[in-house]
């Protein structure tokens, strides 16, 4: 009873959805008949037809002698635009009316429509449009019968031949349209555009991030303000229509928002990695859409802007009738009415097929329904009736640019611009395809036209914002997304984009407040959660990142950016059960974008890492030994992001989560903040902050400070009783046969662990857990090689942060010897890479020295361009940026760069190899890639052993245990050395940079110096060993700052011992995720041993990429230094 009190009351209130669910909560229970007309009913009033068709076949397959079921379905296929069909129906109603007993009134009914239908199917087809009977529309209102009426006697008669004006007002209600038609003597007056703009412009949707911005976006349901539709004629005669509606070309990854249905980009790029250390394609630069922000569609300035579409003309051999038809079909393609439209333009085109502004017309109701193909068809009949039509142009290019035919879109809009010269929303258009196909200089260009023309143009700011950002010009990004919020404090777009503007350049505070700002205005915009949660990841704050991470897929559960990073978060945090879990959910999503399906590959290898982890919990944190134990062909595919097809096939998989928790017996790792861990996390988290780069690009991650100080301590401490065992060995006159098994380490060729999964560790492991002393071991036994000492940090770096690949790239598969290297871009197209551009200079002047000397590059084939010919090498001297390098060598090619080695007098190194590429038109990818093959390896391998055999020897030997700084003198410059080689051999697949300055603050404390100040600003001490050809120059460099910011200290050495407090793997990960803010006493892993997992033996046909999508690039992805 209650039910149907509300029913009665939603229906009398015209709540028709409310009434709908209602009817839908009864019929669940009851099926009655009355409730399904009366649901029909209910879809009617929402113009639902297609719902109600569908109802109404069930009633009357329940009762054939429901006559109210024939009425609504007869209305539904006359709404349509299906009048024969609705003919039928009623007929069949009627027949069966007469012959049973039957409402008299609903019969009556029935025979007036028929009648009314008949009546109107003998009409000339010019009136169809004005005789639609549908039950909620009615054709004209009173007032446009009576203007058109005065308008025919104005005339006395109506001329059909004669030039025709029509304006037809669509407001945002339908209850508030009205039809005007003035027949003017000889020549009719358009209206003209009360803001100053060229016919022909159209303003759609607006932009907000790869992307959204708050999930997926219906147009046919968004609600925006009105803008005019113009029809003119080819002498300047003209009908507007004011519209509801508009579609626009902004979306991630597919261009228009409103032809590909979905408003769901990225990010962003992210770049931390958004434009993120993730996967980076390197294809042709305006192949594929930039997904570097977030789509979403908001139309709150078009109030103000009143944006018109011109069609070209009004046929002369027409009546006002068809016009007016093509009025009321533009009209109901603005309502959202596309189906209807499109019958109202087809019945056009059957008596003229060629008649271009219904193809316009037809086109766009294609484009909005998604049949890009169809509109494109229409679009271009229309350009080939009439090439003078602008809008069949622009719309054409829109299409065009949604199915990623960049080249052609960019053509279509630059014609319309031919017609529109300096069309504010043309160049609006053009500058947003420009910008999603990463043509960032041209669509800078366009927009600061547009802008300059269109001051109140919100959404043309912020795309410029986006735009000057990724040509490295932030300053005058950051002035274009202000200015736009300064038009619309609540235009959600501008606020993600500045958002991701602060978070690019690693301003953290900023990106913070902004979206604080954005919840303000809308506590359920997803993708704010999403930016928060990725961005308090970068932190190093996974537990907060998790809360957030949670709150966006309570918005949008199909987020696999949320599932993705929340994964990661808790695995982070040794919460494995929950880890496991959101891995599966993303592998199980069914996606269509390539970029999306990397997540899934990424998934797959990070859960087996992770049930690797939880096996390892109970173990002492040196059996931790991703190298050692995890497959070659394993680690490869997962740092190129290869589909792990062959890697389910051919490698062992780890056990599930439940055979860890029978073996382990652990189910929550909770220990004490005892003093000596507090004291070690303490002092760990002040030295940790020493590694942080002081540049655009590096966030501030306090997870990254504490590991980095932790293992500079535990690397202080192991190589302090190495050490020890050194000098007492040298005191007993052996230290000749200690250099000599040195020696012998250097020169044994090193491990390539073609073994697989279940290798067992190195003799690292044994060395890491037991106590040196001089009494244990032997003089001649080797102490510690290079490889162990930078193994402290490297397992350090690894389980801090799981969703990096960081691995030895000799412990990888055969593809070692084929040259496995990292690619580290400056430049990728037009984008200059936030934190590596500022090297781009010296880089340049490095590449131009290394040709002047050599005379030669190697092309893409790694043949040699000759380039000693006249005049080549002063083209290559006067080269200033990546345009005029690539012109004067011709074509794409590569140069390396070298490193005088201190082992071998004389010798040359092979350093890195900066290639130049070109991406497009006129971008270039400009970048640094380090090969690593066996050969490469084996000449570091050796240097790096001299290099550290140097270390000890400085230390070891009269200065063993100084506190005089220039005493230590020596081995400063030793440390710094052997660093030099480190950055320039870059052996891991990524963490180089961090490793190798992890090590350095360790050796230095192990040797009783402390460094006490900060990197300085715009310094990244990598590259200043890559840009430099000796270890004295990058020393040199380096000394300025470092040797100040040394101190003579011994207080580590009262330090508690690192391996004995943090003795297992859990505990490890605990201390790593201890920021409760409220525990004062306690140290909460939560390293939790999730529920029983099987292992995913379906995992090959699970991530079967779409057949349409290529297949991940095989090159290592993203730089390989932090």
């Amino acid at each position: 009873m209650a039910e149907r009190l509300e029913l009665a009351k939603l229906c009398s209130s015209r709540d028709w959805s409310k009434a709908i669910r209602v009817l839908d909560s009864l019929l669940s229970k009851t099926c009655l008949i009355q409730d399904i007309c009366n649901r029909a009913f209910c879809y009617s009033q929402l113009e639902l037809h297609k719902h109600v068709i569908k109802d109404c076949d069930k009633a009357l397959n329940l009762d054939p002698a429901l006559l109210q079921s024939y009425i609504l379905k007869g209305r539904a296929f006359s709404a349509l635009g299906r009048n024969e069909e609705a003919i039928l129906v009623w007929e069949e109603g009627h027949k069966y009316a007469v012959q049973h007993c039957t409402d008299l009134k609903q019969l009556l009914e029935l025979e007036q429509l028929l009648t009314v239908s008949k009546q109107n199917n003998t009409l000339s087809q010019n009136h169809a449009a004005e005789s639609d009977i549908s039950a909620t529309e009615s054709v004209v209102t009173r007032e446009s019968i009576e203007t058109r009426d005065s308008n025919e006697k104005l005339n006395g008669k109506h001329e059909p031949h004669s030039e025709t004006s029509v304006t037809v007002e669509v407001g945002n209600n339908s209850s508030d349209r009205s039809v005007k038609h003035n027949v003017l003597n000889g020549k009719a007056k358009g209206r003209r555009r009360s803001d100053g703009q060229s016919n022909g412009s159209f303003e759609g949707p607006k932009l907000s991030d790869e992307s959204e911005v708050g999930g997926s976006s219906d147009l046919s349901k968004s609600v925006s303000p009105p803008f005019a539709v113009r029809i003119k004629s080819s002498d300047g005669t003209e009908s507007s229509i004011k519209s509801s509606r508009s579609f626009d070309i902004t979306s991630m990854g597919d261009v228009s928002e409103a032809y590909t249905g979905s408003s769901n980009t990225s990010e962003s790029n992210y770049q931390p990695s958004a434009i993120t250390d993730k996967s980076i394609n390197k294809t042709d630069a305006r192949s594929k859409p930039s997904d570097k922000v977030d789509m979403h569609l908001d139309l709150s300035d078009q109030n103000k802007r009143n944006k018109k579409f011109s069609v070209t003309r009004i046929s002369k051999t027409k009546s006002i009738n068809v016009d007016f038809r093509l009025s009321r079909g533009i009209a109901q393609v603005n309502e959202g009415k596309y189906n209807h439209a499109i019958s109202i333009f087809d019945q056009i085109l059957r008596e003229d097929p060629t008649y271009p502004e219904a193809l316009i017309g037809r086109g766009t109701a294609y484009a909005f329904q998604r049949e890009l193909d169809s509109a494109i068809v229409d679009f271009t009949k229309a350009i080939q009736s009439n090439p003078s039509a602008g809008e069949a142009w622009k719309r054409r290019g829109q299409a065009r640019a949604a199915l990623g035919e960049s080249v052609e879109a960019i053509a279509d809009l630059t014609k319309a611009l031919e017609f529109e010269p300096n069309s504010p929303d043309v160049l609006h258009e053009r500058g947003i395809v420009n910008f999603k196909f990463k043509d960032f200089k041209a669509a800078v260009e366009d927009l600061s036209t547009c802008v300059k023309i269109d001051k109140d143009n919100k959404s043309a700011y912020t795309y410029l914002g986006s735009a000057l950002s990724s040509v490295g010009e932030h300053k005058r990004a950051e002035d274009a997304h202000k200015k736009s919020i300064e038009l619309d404090k609540n235009y959600l777009e501008a606020w993600v984009h500045l958002t991701q503007l602060y978070q690019e350049l690693a301003n953290s505070e900023k990106a913070l407040e902004c979206l604080h700002q954005i919840l303000q205005i809308d506590r359920r915009f997803a993708k704010a959660y999403h930016l928060r949660g990725l961005l308090l990841h970068g932190m190093g704050q996974h537990r907060n990142a998790i809360k957030d991470l949670s709150d966006g897929l309570s918005l949008d559960s199909t987020n696999i950016e949320c599932l993705y990073l929340r994964a990661s978060c808790y695995h982070a945090v040794g919460q494995y059960r929950e880890a496991v879990k959101d891995y599966d959910a993303a592998l199980d999503m069914e996606l269509e974008s390539m970029d999306k399906f990397v997540l899934q590959c990424l998934a797959f290898y990070q859960k087996e890492i992770a049930l690797y982890t939880a096996s390892k919990l109970s173990s002492e944190f040196c059996w931790f030994d991703i190298d050692g134990d995890i497959n070659p062909l394993f680690k490869e595919f997962w740092c190129k992001r290869m589909h792990p097809k062959d890697v389910c096939e051919k490698v062992y998989r780890q056990p599930p989560l439940r055979d860890s928790l029978r073996k382990s017996k652990l189910k929550k790792q909770e220990f004490t903040f005892t003093k000596a861990r507090t004291t070690l996390i303490d002092a760990a988290d002040c030295i940790g902050k020493k590694i942080q780069y002081n540049c655009p690009g590096f966030l501030p991650n306090r997870r990254q400070h504490r590991m980095a100080g932790l293992a500079a301590i535990e690397i202080a401490q192991k190589v302090s009783k190495a050490w020890r065992v050194e000098w007492k060995s040298s005191n007993k006159s052996t230290s000749k046969n200690s250099k000599r098994a040195r020696r012998k380490e250097r020169l044994s060729p090193p491990s390539q662990n073609r073994g697989g999964a279940g290798c067992s560790t190195s003799s690292l492991s044994d060395m890491l857990t037991s106590s040196v002393s001089a009494e244990d071991r032997s003089s001649s036994r080797s102490i510690m090689s290079w490889h162990e000492l930078y193994s402290l940090a490297v397992k350090w770096r690894q389980i801090s942060e799981p969703c990096d690949p960081v691995v030895w790239v000799n412990k990888l598969s055969e593809e070692f010897n084929s040259g496995f290297g990292s690619h580290t871009p400056l430049t990728l197209g037009q984008y200059k890479v936030v934190r590596y551009f500022p090297n781009f200079r010296r880089a340049i002047n490095l590449a131009k020295a290394v040709i002047m000397e050599k005379k030669f590059v190697y092309s893409k084939e790694d043949n040699i361009i000759d380039l000693s010919r006249e005049g080549k090498l002063q083209e290559v001297m006067n080269a200033r940026s990546c345009s005029d390098l690539h012109t004067a060598v011709g074509q794409d090619f590569w140069l390396a760069t070298w490193c005088n080695s201190t082992a071998s007098e004389g010798m040359r190194l092979e350093g890195t190899r900066i290639t130049l590429l070109k991406m497009g038109e006129s971008g270039y990818d400009f970048a640094i890639r380090t090969p690593c093959t066996p050969s490469r390896w084996n000449d570091f391998d050796a240097e790096m052993a001299l290099a550290w055999e140097a270390v000890c020897n400085a230390y070891c030997g009269e200065t063993y245990g100084a506190t005089d700084f220039d005493v230590l003198g020596n081995v400063r410059d030793a440390i710094l050395r052997m660093t030099y080689y480190w950055y320039n051999f870059m052996p891991l697949s990524r963490g180089t940079a961090a490793v190798g300055f992890i090590v350095l603050l360790g050796v230095f404390l192990a040797a009783n110096m402390e460094f006490t100040g900060t990197i300085p600003v715009g310094v990244q001490v990598d590259w200043e060993a890559i840009l430099n050809f000796d270890s004295s120059s990058f020393m040199d460099s380096v000394k300025t700052w470092l040797y100040e910011s040394l101190n003579i200290s011994t207080s580590w050495k009262d330090y508690p011992d690192v391996a004995s407090n943090f003795e297992t793997t859990a505990s490890v990960v605990a201390a790593l995720s201890s920021y409760s803010e409220g525990a004062a006493n306690k140290l909460h892993a939560e390293v939790s041993t999730p529920a029983a997992s099987p292992t995913t033996a379906t995992a090959a046909s699970v991530l079967s990429p779409p057949e349409s999508s290529p297949a991940p690039s095989p090159t290592l992805l993203g730089a390989s230094r932090t």
